[in-house]
């Protein structure tokens, strides 16, 4: 199996049957095959819920001709999430859970880093993710790296470190 600069894994048709037999759950929408007509006309007639493959080259010029961003923004708007999650207002939400004038601040602050940097989709899928574990009973980390030095992230309930009581720079954390 190789890997491109997008991180998308590409094999042989002989290989991903492999990885299916050995693990008849894995995420074969995130495979790319040399030839994926035969899976795809199988999938339509018996499993039509099932994504289809697509075929691409090692060459990724022809489809992803952009910027390794681009090709980011494109696969984050594949993201499972129900739309509301999607239309939510995260930055709203956010500052609705603020209690004192130093968290408005603090939230305000981070909101901002996080959107010049196009973050809002992925705070609005962690919300989801995060509400997604609660109501099934997961248990996730307390926390660790440089993500602690998000108050929003601590808010949102990624990790339980109030990094404004222990006072971390959020500059830690979105370099």
């Amino acid at each position: 199996m190789k890997y491109d600069q997008f991180g998308q894994a590409h094999c042989s048709t002989a290989e991903l049957c492999d990885l299916l037999y050995q693990n008849p759950q894995l995420d074969i929408g995130r495979f790319q095959v040399d030839d994926p007509d035969q899976y795809n006309e199988s999938r339509r007639l018996l499993y039509a819920d099932l994504p289809e493959l697509r075929r691409y080259s090692l060459g990724l010029s022809v489809l992803y001709d952009e910027s390794i961003e681009t090709f980011d923004r494109d696969q984050q708007q594949r993201w499972f999430m129900p739309d509301s999650y999607r239309s939510l207002d995260i930055a709203q939400w956010l500052l609705a859970q603020c209690q004192t004038q130093d968290q408005l601040q603090r939230v305000g602050q981070e909101l901002l880093l996080y959107q010049e940097r196009d973050m809002f989709d992925l705070l609005r899928y962690l919300k989801y993710f995060v509400d997604t574990m609660r109501s099934h009973g997961v248990l996730w980390g307390v926390g660790r790296g440089s993500s602690v030095a998000s108050y929003i992230l601590y808010i949102i309930g990624v990790h339980r470190i109030d990094s404004m009581y222990y006072d971390l720079d959020i500059s830690e954390f979105l370099k």
